[in-house]
This record gives structure tokens, C-alpha cells and sequence, in this order.
């Protein structure tokens, strides 16, 4: 049985959350802030967390930078869940990937949890990637004012901002 990681400070989410794991044949360790949870990620790691962004001590997007800047942890699949807007999430922590709003419907959460379980984290693009697809869908444009077209053959992106 695999086992996910479950960190939500609010108790009767965080049950909610176990008894619907369970029943699906997972087993789920619990963590009410991230400071625990990264405590319960130095024994086995989970096939997935499953992490709520407002809680006290350690928050979920502090929670996350720690499990992303370990190099064994940043493989494991990661669903941040919130009642905040994403857009809110996304500028303290871009590196989960799947979010899911709260409250959140039992039957597309239970189909993401079994689809990241089954086949762990989607592939991140490269930094490489990302600069080429830049430079094609900048290729030809025409900036206001400027009567030629732009060539872009080298663009850096900062890797801070890869998602």
C-alpha cells in the first residue's frame, strides 16, 4: 500500500482527508503544520503529499521550497490545496503540481491522487526547453514602433521562475 502524506491544520479536514485515503487502500500519515511534516519526510517517503497552503508555524509554500530544494523529496508528486486564490499560492510557491480549491469535490481529487500515484510527477521542462520555445514564438515578432522584426538567438530565463 502506498503511502501519502496528508498536512492540513484544520482536524476534521485532515480526517476527511484520511478516511477517503484509506478507503481507496492508501495509508496517509498526518502532519498539522509543514515543520512536521518534514519531520515524518526524514522516515519513508510518501508517493505523494497532499498539502493545505494556510497553516500555522510552516506554511504550505514554505513546506513546499523545503520538499523542492531536497534532491531526493522534489520527486514526490505534490497537491497544494486552498481555499486562497491560486494566483495568491503561486507567488510564494510555484513548484506543486496540481492545486485543488477548497472545498474540493471527492471524485476528481480521488483521480488526481490515483493519476500522480501511479505515474509520480509530471516532467518539468528544462530551462534549454523553455529558452527555445521562447525564441520560436518570439521569432518574427514585430515590436510597436520598430518597422523590421526582432531575431531573438539567445534568451536566458532565470531558473527561480521555472515552474
Amino acid at each position: 500500500m502506498k503511502l501519502i502524506l496528508v498536512v492540513e491544520d484544520e482536524y476534521g479536514n485532515a480526517q476527511i482527508l484520511r478516511l477517503l485515503l484509506e478507503t481507496e487502500g492508501y495509508r496517509v500519515a498526518s502532519a498539522s503544520n509543514g515543520k512536521i511534516a518534514l519531520e515524518l519526510l526524514s522516515g519513508e517517503a510518501p508517493a505523494l503529499i497532499i498539502s493545505d497552503f494556510m497553516m500555522p508555524i510552516m506554511n504550505g509554500g514554505e513546506f513546499g521550497e523545503a520538499v523542492r530544494r531536497d534532491p531526493v523529496l522534489s520527486r514526490i508528486p505534490f497537491i497544494m490545496m486552498s481555499a486562497t486564490d491560486e494566483d495568491v499560492v503561486r507567488k510564494i510557491f510555484r513548484g506543486y503540481d496540481a492545486f485543488l480549491v477548497k472545498p474540493f469535490e471527492i471524485d476528481p481529487l480521488l483521480s488526481l491522487v490515483q493519476r500522480l500515484v501511479a505515474n509520480g510527477r509530471p516532467p518539468q521542462p528544462s530551462s534549454e526547453e523553455i529558452s527555445e520555445s521562447m525564441r520560436h514564438l518570439m521569432r518574427g515578432m514585430k515590436l510597436p514602433g520598430r518597422e523590421e522584426s526582432v531575431s531573438y538567438t539567445h534568451l536566458t530565463l532565470p531558473t527561480s521562475d521555472l515552474v
